[in-house]
This record gives structure tokens, sequence and C-alpha cells, in this order.
């Protein structure tokens, strides 16, 4: 998070991915250093997901991730 912050700081488009779990600690974190952040979330857990459930998941991802660094 801080890394994102920086970047949007300097101008740079920045978001990040994550899964749902981690919805409400982002908004906290986000809260904490006084920043609006861009994520996408993806649908959790990831750790046990077979190579073909992690490239779904990253294609109905991809225009989301695209669309936030865009905006």
């Amino acid at each position: 998070m801080h890394d994102t912050n920086d970047l949007e700081i300097r101008g740079v488009p920045a978001m990040f991915v994550a899964t749902t779990e981690f919805v409400d600690g982002a908004d906290a974190q986000a809260k904490a250093l006084g920043f609006e952040h861009s994520a996408v979330y993806v649908p959790h857990p990831i750790q046990d997901r077979s190579d073909a459930e992690m490239v779904e998941i990253a294609e109905q991802a991809f225009e989301a991730v695209l669309a936030k660094l865009a905006s």
C-alpha cells in the first residue's frame, strides 16, 4: 500500500490486486495513510488453485486492472 501511495504521489498510475479477504485491511490502511486506493479484488483463496484456475482468475480481472490504471 505504501508503494501504491508513493507512485500516485509521483503521478504514476498505480493500483494493486488482492483477494477479497483483504478488502477491509486495505481500506483501513489506505485510510490510515490518508489516500484513496485503487484495487481489483479476486476470489479468495488463491494458494491452492490450479494453473488453469489462476489463468481464469487473471483473465477475469485483466480488464478491471487496465481500467483502474487508465482512470
